[in-house]
């Protein structure tokens, strides 16, 4: 049911999806609001790379004659989406937030994109993003404001997806994960960002940064909701051969389901080393209201090799983008940021004894990793290292910085590494009412079962009810 206190830009895909499905309320109805909230709003956000009303409307329209016709496709049918701008679509520019990019106009569309119109949504843009999806932002390229505070990290890369999904100016966004991309703008501007099992979704027609390392995922305003998006966009690629063959789980059939007897593993050392007292003391918290749900918490330890391994990322990362970048990469290196630049040439300098080096820590981690995890169902631990804290435009365009450190994506960079799922939510807002968020991390292909925590968490909890002051 919905809420008669959040305004419709705020509800939820669960709660607005049965208003269109009633036709309480029409698709075109509701893109309207969002195109004209856009318009309004964020030209000082800037989350949009690409608004694209005429397509939207179009979709819209054609949603609302389909379910007038008894033909309902789903929970996403006649639902306003936006992705960020790697994901190709096709006569619409793709810059993957790179100048050397700008002109791109592919002629097909990214599996996810093609996934997502057939369950029935409507594509309002293309969502703004660091450029390649690194760390920093191309200068002839607009980087996203934080909607809670001006002048503040909005998370990287998926910057813009955090952004429009906090805001109110779509219903659910994609993003995607190398480092912790879902996850970094899920966590600071206060939305759930649900990254896949590496292979759940098929990458076909997404920019690569580091292709053995790239997830593709939602950032929602509830767990259900990004079980919904996880649900439409999953599933086996013959265009993808690293998509799974594994049938894809009913997302959201556990919801709803008691959480008592849920192994839940927590290190809480891990979660709070080095960490500000308010975001630690957050995730202490969210793991009290799941023991008060019935979970049993058992006390873990994450591998001793979590720092050394830590170091290793940057090295995959760099050389598997460099590869990436091969047909524009050093050809046209003067018309890259000074951020991405540098990590491409990083890249390319690597030897292959040292990517092999990097790449049997990752493997080590790996292994320790599934050992730590092998007595519990889900791990708790912070999704991010800090809340949002101030930038300047001259340190979100680059270069990298001195003090660039691994260690800040400890949190992220496992889980990207091994490729398990991990599910990022609302924790509430810290002493400057900037948010605050916990992690929990599954198995491989525990999707469901994070959408059912998630969901769990929530319902016990108003911090997904928080929104910014925009």
């Amino acid at each position: 049911m919905s809420n008669p206190f959040e305004p419709l830009h705020y509800e939820t895909i669960e709660t607005v999806s049965a208003r269109i499905k009633s036709r309480e309320i029409s698709s075109v109805e509701l893109t309207k609001l969002m195109l004209d909230r856009i318009e309004n709003l964020d030209s000082k956000i800037r989350s949009y790379a690409t608004v694209t009303p005429e397509l939207a409307l179009e979709q819209a329209e054609r949603a609302d004659a389909e379910i007038a016709d008894g033909v309902y496709r789903g929970p996403l049918h006649g639902i306003p989406i936006a992705v960020k701008d790697l994901c190709n679509t096709t006569g619409i520019t793709t810059m993957g937030g790179s100048a050397v990019f700008q002109d791109n106009v592919p002629d097909n569309d990214a599996t996810v994109v093609t996934k997502l119109r057939e369950a029935g949504s409507v594509l309002l843009g293309k969502l703004n993003m660091t450029e390649g999806a690194m760390g920093g932002y191309n200068p002839k390229l607009q980087f996203p404001e934080n909607p809670w505070k001006e002048s503040h990290w909005p998370g990287a890369s998926s910057s813009g997806s955090g952004a429009a999904t906090a805001a109110g100016l779509a219903f659910a966004t994609l993003g995607s994960d190398t480092g912790g991309s879902i996850r970094h703008p899920a966590a600071v501007c206060g939305t759930v960002g649900l990254k896949p099992t590496w292979g759940r979704v098929s990458r076909h027609g997404v920019m690569d940064l580091a292709a053995s390392l790239d997830h593709v995922g939602p950032l929602t305003r509830s767990a259900v909701d990004a079980g919904y998006v996880m649900q439409a966009i999953s599933g086996h690629d013959p265009l993808d051969p690293t998509s799974l063959m594994q049938p894809v789980d009913y997302m959201t059939a556990d919801v709803g389901q008691s959480v008592e007897g849920l192994r839940l593993g927590f290190d809480e050392n891990y979660a709070s080393e080095d960490m500000h007292p308010d975001f630690s003391s957050a995730v202490a918290d969210a793991v009290r209201v799941m023991e008060i749900l019935g979970a049993k918490i058992i006390a873990v330890k994450m591998p001793e090799i979590l720092r050394e391994a830590m170091a290793a990322w940057p090295v995959i990362c760099s050389s598997e983008a460099a590869k990436a970048h091969t047909d524009t990469y050093p050809d046209r290196s003067g018309e890259y940021g000074p951020f991405f630049r540098q990590w491409l040439e990083n890249g390319s300098n690597h030897t292959a004894v040292e990517y092999a080096q990097a790449n049997e820590l990752r493997l080590a981690l790996n292994g320790e990793l599934r050992a730590t995890l092998s007595s519990v169902d889900v791990l708790a631990c912070p999704s991010t290292s800090q809340a949002a804290y101030p930038v300047t435009p001259e340190a979100m365009y680059g270069p990298i910085p001195a003090d660039r450190d691994p260690w800040a994506a400890r949190f992220t960079v496992p889980f990207d590494f091994s490729g398990l799922p991990t599910i990022a939510l609302p924790a509430g807002l810290n002493s400057d009412e900037l948010p605050v968020s916990v992690q929990f991390a599954g198995h491989h292909l525990s999707e469901r079962t994070l959408v059912k925590v998630g969901a769990a968490f929530e319902h016990a909890t108003p911090h997904h009810n928080l929104h910014p002051p925009v």
